[in-house]
Formats: structure tokens, C-alpha cells, sequence
């Protein structure tokens, strides 16, 4: 047994294995030596009895960068942007958020907190080692960039509004952690928090193990998540999930003392119940996924991976040996001309697949769908598009020659 970061207990049990990992996912991989020879590491995700919380047992934080050359970036995406946009204006209603002070923790390259404050004419200061100024989206607006981590010697930074997006999956002391934002409140009990973390119950449900990977050593439900805040000193205000449910949201504000959770968030036994569920389909959905790469790689079928950010390491790391993937592609021109780590399969741009022209491209997510299928139609390529997610929807007999892999139609290269 291993005590739980979240809430102290000894009731960590371990659960699910992934061995030799890659220790980033985006940070940036300029050759392919580099990529190939990154560092790697093993995964034992322990689930806690007590309060729901999952975390990596084996993880080292001494082997992670965090520095101007992590890649996060997603607002290169329509998509992305469109939910950036609705929540600043969700957030800046619900919470009153004009001409405030807001702090961002883990800011990335400061396109949120740029436009929360924009949106809301608020004054803002973000907190990241990523964060590179000469990329910053609005360097006149007087916001204050902090190139470093969020810690005890920040708490005198006081604000009206603490977002942390993103970020809180990569912290392994949990607890301590929140507890450090409730001490840098004090007595401001007006003060709202609002935490964005992946929601670890949609993982569990589809399996979706290319959402599992070292960087991310916490893994939260609504339940844990909310029962973290309870025990640091905060009332918990609302939860919920957005973005194709892929991202949990709390919101919670200051008290002396323990905090209330609300009452409508699963127990911890709904949680095991979904741990269980996951340890045995994770032994079909891997194994299916290799047939069907494998029966690609036999029928010569040129197959790409749209997304080179954390889900297609994972992806590849696992799945990697059983086809023949040369390129990833991705929309953020930062990452293009680099290459995945460990895997060490080089990132293009859109328009190299003018000529590459694939026959099967695998979205990474399956929330950029109808964004990749824009591209695919704009380079008039007649490429399939297969979601990570979606291999069970591949049965049948229509759209072309039926594959040797059960449940998987390959449109056969003519």
C-alpha cells in the first residue's frame, strides 16, 4: 500500500501498468536521435479506497523540463479556440470577472489569461516555466508573465479570481499543493478558484489509454477532485465536465475549516466499479488495436496519426511497433519539423500530405474530427479518417473491401 497524495490515506492499490514511457509528451524533440533516445520511464496507476484518487506510484518528477521548449498549445485550433472563447465568457458571467485581478497558474503561453482579460477588461499575472514573451498574444495589454512555477514564495500575489487550467494532473503532492493556494488567499473569502484537470472517469469508461502518460501523474473524477478541495479549505461551488467531456471543471471558494463537496458527485465505490470496468476491457482494446494496425501494415496501407501532442506519444508508444507510421501530423507550426518522442516518427504540417497522400489518417481526438476532415477535403485527398476512439464503429461490409481484422473496413489503395 502507498499513502495517498490527495487525502493522506493508506489505501493507494495498484492497478494498471504501462511499462517504458517516454517522460514528455510535447516537449520538443529536435532530431531524431534525440527523440529516439529520450528517456523513459514506467506507469503503475494506484487507485485510493478512501477518497477516488488515482495516481502514478512510480512517478519521478526529477526527470521532467518544463521550459520554453514545451509545446502545449492548442489555440491553433478553430475548434479549441471556440471552447477558450465560450468559457471566458461562462466564467466572466458567472463570477462577475470585469475589472478584476485574476492569477493564472500553469498559463502555458498566456492565450487564456490574455483573453479572459480582454474579454472582461480585468489585469492579469500567470505563472509557467513555458512561457515564452516573444509569443506572448497580447503583449500590451499590461499582463504580468512570471517564467517560473507557482509556489510558496508567490503567495503574497493576491487576485479576485485563481484559474488553474490543465495543470493540477502534473502535480504529484496534490494536496500540498491546493493547500499552498488556500494559504495565499487568507482571509479574502470572496476569492473563487477554478481548476480544469482531464476527467479521469471518461478514461476509464472508453479505455481511452492514449490518455495515459507520465506527465500526468493525478488523475481526478469529479468526486476526488471535489473532495481535494473540501479537505484544503474550500467549499466547493460547482463541478462538472465540457469539451466532449474531456475536461473536469471545479469551482469552489475559501472557509475556515473542511469545505462542503456537492452532493450530486459519484462515490468512491462508483469509482472502483469503473476501475474494474477498465482493467478488463483494457485487455480487448489493445490488443484489437494492434490487429488492426498489423492488418493496415499486411495490405501496404500508408497510415498517419493526426495530433503529435501527449494522447499520440501514448498512442504510439503502446502501438507503435505494429505498423509502419512515418509522419504525425499537426496544425501547431511549433511542433512541425520535430519529432515524437521515443517513437521518434517525424510532425508535418497538413500540406506535406499533398504528396505523402495516406490512406488511413488516425485522429488522435475525435473532437477535431469534423476540423481534420476540412483539411482532408481542402487537399481533396480521399484519405479515411478513423478516431482513436471510434474503432468499434468500423464494422461492416459497406465503403469499400472488407479488412482481414474483424470490425475494421480498409478501403484498399487502388
Amino acid at each position: 500500500m502507498n499513502n495517498c497524495p490527495n487525502c493522506s490515506s493508506g489505501r493507494l492499490k495498484p492497478f494498471h501498468e504501462v511499462r517504458q514511457v517516454p517522460v514528455h509528451s510535447v516537449l520538443q524533440m529536435p532530431t531524431r536521435e534525440i527523440a529516439s533516445q529520450f528517456p523513459r520511464r514506467d506507469i503503475l496507476l494506484g487507485f485510493c479506497g478512501s477518497c477516488g484518487f488515482i495516481s502514478n506510484i512510480s512517478f519521478d518528477p526529477t526527470v521532467h523540463s518544463y521550459s520554453a521548449d514545451y509545446e502545449e498549445t492548442q489555440s491553433y485550433s478553430p475548434t479549441f479556440r471556440s471552447f477558450h472563447a465560450r468559457l471566458c465568457s461562462s466564467l466572466i458571467e458567472k463570477y462577475n470577472l470585469r475589472g478584476k485581478d485574476i492569477i493564472e497558474i500553469g498559463c502555458g503561453k498566456g492565450d487564456f489569461l490574455s483573453l479572459l482579460c480582454e474579454m472582461g477588461g480585468n489585469r492579469g499575472t500567470g505563472f509557467d516555466p513555458a512561457f515564452v514573451r516573444e509569443r506572448n498574444p497580447a503583449p500590451d495589454a499590461g499582463i504580468r508573465f512570471v517564467s517560473d512555477f507557482y509556489s510558496e514564495k508567490y503567495t503574497d500575489c493576491q487576485a479576485d479570481f485563481i484559474c488553474c487550467k490543465m495543470t493540477l494532473e502534473h502535480i504529484p503532492n496534490t494536496a500540498e499543493f491546493v493547500r499552498t493556494v488556500r494559504r495565499s488567499i487568507g482571509d479574502r473569502r470572496d476569492t473563487t478558484v477554478f481548476f480544469q484537470v482531464p476527467d479521469v472517469r471518461r478514461v476509464l469508461r472508453d479505455v481511452a489509454f492514449w490518455d495515459i502518460y507520465y506527465e500526468h501523474c493525478s488523475y481526478f473524477s469529479a468526486g476526488s477532485l471535489a473532495r481535494l478541495f473540501a479537505g484544503a479549505g474550500f467549499d466547493v461551488l460547482d463541478a462538472g465536465t465540457d469539451y466532449d467531456d474531456q475536461y473536469l471543471m471545479v469551482a469552489a471558494r475559501p472557509v475556515d475549516g473542511p469545505g462542503r463537496i456537492l452532493p450530486e458527485v459519484e462515490s468512491v465505490e462508483a469509482l472502483a466499479a469503473d476501475v474494474e470496468r477498465f482493467r478488463e476491457a483494457y485487455k480487448q482494446r489493445v490488443p484489437r488495436w494492434t490487429r488492426a494496425l498489423r492488418a493496415m501494415d499486411a495490405e501496404n496501407l500508408k497510415v498517419v496519426i493526426w495530433g503529435a501532442g501527449s494522447k499520440g506519444v501514448a498512442f504510439l508508444s503502446l502501438l507503435g511497433d505494429a505498423c509502419r507510421i512515418e509522419y504525425c501530423v499537426d496544425i501547431n507550426p511549433h511542433r512541425q519539423g520535430m519529432y515524437m518522442a521515443g517513437t521518434a516518427q517525424r510532425i508535418v504540417g497538413p500540406e506535406f500530405l499533398k504528396t505523402y497522400r495516406p490512406d488511413i489518417a488516425i485522429a488522435m481526438n475525435a473532437i477535431y474530427l469534423g476540423e481534420i476532415q476540412g483539411e482532408l477535403d481542402k487537399l481533396e485527398l480521399p484519405t479515411r479518417l478513423i478516431a482513436s476512439d471510434d474503432l468499434e464503429k468500423y464494422d461492416g461490409e459497406e465503403h469499400g473491401n472488407r479488412s482481414s481484422v474483424p470490425g475494421l473496413r480498409i478501403a484498399a489503395r487502388q
